[in-house]
């Protein structure tokens, strides 16, 4: 059963859930966060007081996949392309845990709205 969030950023709210993952609800448990948005092509990431180890990592992810990197201790929120994707396929620069999603139109809100260096807020 999918739990909900909801992600605030540039202004806009949109809805989004975390999945049954381990990873998922360690990071339920903390929130909620708030964070300084760092853009990689069309992926927003941003760290978080979380330490995970992989599970089921994959690089290559779908458009709406909110996800943990562990290598970098962050949340990931992928939009589009990013500079090392082959095609549309959203890719992550190294594996990613893939905790959750939004909807389409989340992601167009956030794509229009959320700019490099925004605060983001992650909430139940």
């Amino acid at each position: 059963m999918d739990r909900p969030i909801k992600i605030t950023a540039g202004g806009i709210e949109v809805d989004a859930w975390l999945n049954e993952t381990d990873t998922a609800a360690g990071v339920l448990d903390i929130l909620p966060v708030t964070a300084t948005i760092n853009l990689w092509g069309e992926e927003i990431y941003f760290s978080i007081p979380l330490a995970k180890e992989e599970e089921n990592a994959r690089e290559i992810v779908d458009v709406g996949d909110i996800a943990y990197w562990p290598r970098g201790q962050a949340m990931c929120i992928f939009l589009g392309r990013t500079p090392i994707s082959q095609g549309d396929e959203p890719r992550a620069i190294s594996p990613v845990n893939v905790i959750g999603g939004i909807s389409p139109e989340g992601v167009t809100g956030l794509l229009g709205a959320a700019k490099q260096g925004d605060s983001i807020t992650i909430r139940r």
